[in-house]
């Protein structure tokens, strides 16, 4: 498995895909990569000579904020968040939805599986 910036990025895939399993580089970006190093798109990334992983490497490096330092970057902008105590820092903290969605229903990913609440049992009115 080529290695790149400290992640294995898969064999068979062709070279543009496999960019992507690098944190912040999408479609767009990989498309880029390929075509300012010279690499065919569409070549294998097992195929890639050690050349070729060299100029992907050192092109990332100066150029773009990628991986662990891109991790950093938003956990930075979280924390800033939730410490300045605005309300999407507020949001973060508690774990739930930032960006306006709806709770009432959904949001399962945010917020965890169902707490199930148990419910009042036949309560008889006395007089």
């Amino acid at each position: 498995m080529p290695r790149i910036l400290g992640v294995d990025i898969p064999n068979d895939k062709r070279t543009v895909i496999a960019l992507r399993y690098i944190y912040g580089i999408g479609p767009f970006l990989a498309e880029q990569l390929c075509e300012r190093t010279g690499i065919d798109p569409d070549k294998r990334s097992k195929d890639l000579t050690e050349d070729d992983l060299a100029k992907l490497a050192s092109l990332l490096d100066s150029e773009y904020v990628v991986e662990g330092q891109l991790r950093r970057q938003v956990q930075q902008a979280i924390s800033r968040l939730r410490d300045i105590g605005c309300y999407r820092g507020l949001r973060h903290r508690k774990g739930l939805p930032v960006h306006g969605q709806r709770t009432r229903t959904n949001a399962r990913t945010r917020k965890g599986p169902r707490k199930t609440v148990a419910g009042k049992k036949g309560v008889k009115e006395m007089r």
